[in-house]
């Protein structure tokens, strides 16, 4: 691909901000491309230049500070540790932690969302069959093709971008080891990854209601949360979830692991027609504005899904039916939702709690005490909350 041009022209085309049109002139020829992207970027002209072995980070750092986009020309592993080197560069400034937990998580955010901002705009140029014309580059056509379909023509993706691609793809081989499963789930480029464990393991030992023959998975992702139904016996299981790359994905994994038959996958925005004896939803925990296509499994903006779930779920349920909300109370540490709010939400919309499972997290950020969220993650407690129809 030749990139001989001075500038490029950026232009939004998906809701989520996933693929961008790039345009540039070429010897008078205008030539568009399609930019693979996980964050929204303005409508406008960038300036884009063209960079090599020879760029040093302090130049990068400077160049994408001024707005403009870095095309990466050199060496592709040279490649990858300029963005290391700039990534230390962005950070080496932290201001001192703030006490106010609420505050430290904004800054936390925004801080990683001006270094996704400024690492996005290191590109690299791709072949029509998604091939790395760069010196020491990976084969990704594989990975490319698993995260964005067949190749349509060449393109351009950022180095950051095709390093989440290339995981993405080795996750998917390998798989998360699921120990309520005794197999693993294969999460798709695009899926929230099941590798926080302890939330399952609530799933998998929580009494389930007398009789319960048909379940709801509601926001399904890898579907692993209808698999952990389906091996506990319930016999009909409807996994659902509104993201094409989900229902693939849960139907993928599903298929793999033998309950394809037990477990129907709809896309659609919640609830699938009917009702059902076991409801469980895993939400986004974090009551947040999501700002990419990955931010959807963690950040729900004031709460909206939660309640638009919980004020659904009644409609759904059997006679003796329950939810199984599961939460993390990382919201009420970080200030950003009050000690009472949940009870509230699940009192308003008609239901009551009629137990709780809790479990401590086991994940590697509770003990990294350079985290500038270290306090309140060291103290999070994730619970599988049992919730019944408060007039039944």
């Amino acid at each position: 691909m030749d990139l001989d041009t001075d500038s490029i022209q950026f232009e939004a085309t998906a809701p989520r901000g996933f693929a961008h049109e790039v345009e540039y002139v070429d010897d008078g020829e205008t030539v568009t491309l399609t930019w693979f992207a996980q964050t929204r970027f303005a409508d406008g002209a960038v300036h884009g230049q063209l960079a090599d072995d020879s760029m040093s980070a302090d130049a990068a750092l400077r160049i994408l500070r001024s707005g403009s986009a870095i095309i990466w020309r050199g060496d592709f592993q040279n490649g990858r540790q300029l963005l290391s080197s700039v990534s230390r560069r962005i950070l080496r400034k932290r201001r001192a932690p703030s006490r106010n937990p609420a505050e430290a998580f904004r800054r936390h955010r925004a801080e990683r969302a001006m270094l996704a901002d400024l690492l996005g705009r290191v590109l690299i140029p791709l072949s029509a069959d998604y091939a790395i014309d760069l010196r020491r580059a990976p084969d990704v056509r594989v990975a490319c093709t698993e995260a964005y379909g067949p190749a349509s023509g060449e393109s351009l993706v950022s180095l950051r971008e095709i390093q989440g691609v290339i995981g993405a793809h080795e996750w998917r081989e390998k798989g998360v080891p699921v120990p309520a499963l005794g197999s693993s789930i294969h999460p798709h480029y695009g899926v929230f990854s099941p590798i926080r464990g302890e939330y399952l393991d609530l799933v998998a030992s929580a009494p389930l209601p007398d009789g319960a023959t048909v379940g709801f998975d509601i926001g399904t992702g890898t579907g692993v949360l209808a698999a952990i139904l389906a091996a506990r016996g319930v016999g009909s299981v409807v996994a659902t979830d509104q993201d094409t790359r989900a229902v693939e994905c849960a139907r993928d994994n599903l298929e793999r692991l033998g309950y394809a038959n037990t477990v129907e996958v709809l896309q659609t925005d919640l609830f699938p027609e009917g009702r059902a004896d076991i409801i469980v939803c895993n939400p986004p925990w974090i009551p947040a504005v999501p700002v990419s296509s990955l931010d959807y499994a963690v950040y729900d903006n004031d709460s909206a899904m939660l309640r638009r779930f919980l004020r659904l779920a009644g409609e759904h349920l059997t006679e003796n039916g329950e939810v199984w909300l599961v939460l993390s109370n990382l919201a009420e540490l970080l200030q950003l939702r009050r000690p009472d709010e949940l009870s509230g939400i699940i009192s308003a919309a008609g239901l009551t709690v009629v137990g709780q499972l809790q479990t401590a997290p086991t994940h590697a950020r509770a003990t990294d005490t350079d985290d500038p969220l270290h306090a309140a993650r060291s103290a999070e407690i994730t619970s599988l909350w049992r919730l019944a129809s408060a007039a039944s």
